[in-house]
């Protein structure tokens, strides 16, 4: 008898999110390379539709392609980022600076403008 190995995959490139279970025989040690060979999701690393690192994980943690996988984990595939984080950060950081410089000049030009 063959063992095999429970997984769930999590796509959250599709809308709605789309999450499916599967069984796959465990006949030698997987990685998370062979679990996404297995399944048809992607081809190989060298795969164009991986085109940059961090396209999947298990449980929320980024993993690389050689990575083990184990009975029972669930594999995400991530969708690719609108924007870059640190630039998000950037601008959030510009806009409330630019909040606190607007008030205080606010409350300058009222002390000025009491004083007439």
């Amino acid at each position: 008898m063959v063992k095999k190995i429970k997984l769930t995959v999590c796509d959250a490139r599709q809308e709605p999110l789309q999450l499916v279970s599967y069984e796959l025989p465990l006949n030698e040690p997987l990685t998370v390379g062979a679990v996404l060979k297995a399944l048809g999701i992607f081809d190989g690393p060298a795969d164009p539709r991986i085109n940059r690192k961090g396209m999947f994980g298990v449980f929320g943690k980024r993993k690389d392609w050689d990575s083990p996988f184990y009975d029972g984990d669930r594999l995400e595939i991530y969708s690719p980022l609108l924007i870059d984080p640190m630039e998000a950060r950037r601008k959030k950081a510009n806009k409330n600076k630019d909040a606190r410089l607007q008030a205080k000049a606010a409350g300058r030009k009222g002390r000025f403008l009491s004083r007439s």
